[in-house]
């Protein structure tokens, strides 16, 4: 069986990006003990990924690259804004806890969708937040290897993620 559209793949990688001096830089790994697991066409994961690994079956290995227009996209400027302190109030959290340099702090926006910005400066009443991706505008380097290829089935299709073995339980 091979990787495609609706099937549910297991695979193993380690994922490398440049760093300032083009050196690579292991930033993730995922081994045999704990697989990830998705359904390919509906993973979230960057197109780039999923086209890399379509057509191959269980066993095989791949490495590849995604650039960054078909990961995470390019870095923007744009995307790090000054938010007054009083957004981070609230109830039962320690303000001083929470506004720490480098801490990713889940945020929605004023059309309610969710993102995740991460503490860049602290200011006496601004916080300086980056909400790029913390992959936007890298290359990965992905080398790996698929573990196993099953079919979704029609429940996890309409969830859109994997139950069972290495997914999502519902009780």
């Amino acid at each position: 069986m091979k990787v495609e559209k609706n099937n549910v793949v297991a695979l193993t990688y380690s994922l490398q990006i440049p760093d300032s001096d083009g050196e690579m830089d292991v930033v993730e790994v995922v081994s045999e003990d704990d697989p990830m697991y998705f359904i390919q066409g509906i993973s979230g994961l960057p197109e780039g990924f999923e086209s890399q690994i379509e057509g191959l079956s269980a066993g095989d290995t791949f490495e590849f690259t995604v650039e960054p227009e078909e990961g995470y996209g390019e870095y923007d400027e744009e995307a790090v804004v000054e938010l007054p302190k009083a957004v981070f109030q609230m109830e039962d959290v320690d303000q001083d806890e929470l506004l720490q340099i480098g801490n990713i702090i889940p945020m929605t926006n004023e059309d309610g969708e969710r993102m995740h910005g991460q503490v860049v400066e602290i200011k006496e009443d601004i916080v300086l937040m980056n909400f790029n991706h913390p992959l936007a505008g890298k290359e990965m380097h992905f080398s790996g290897q698929i573990i196993s290829v099953r079919p979704a089935t029609p429940e996890e299709i309409s969830h859109g993620h994997v139950h069972g073995t290495g997914g999502v339980h519902h009780h």
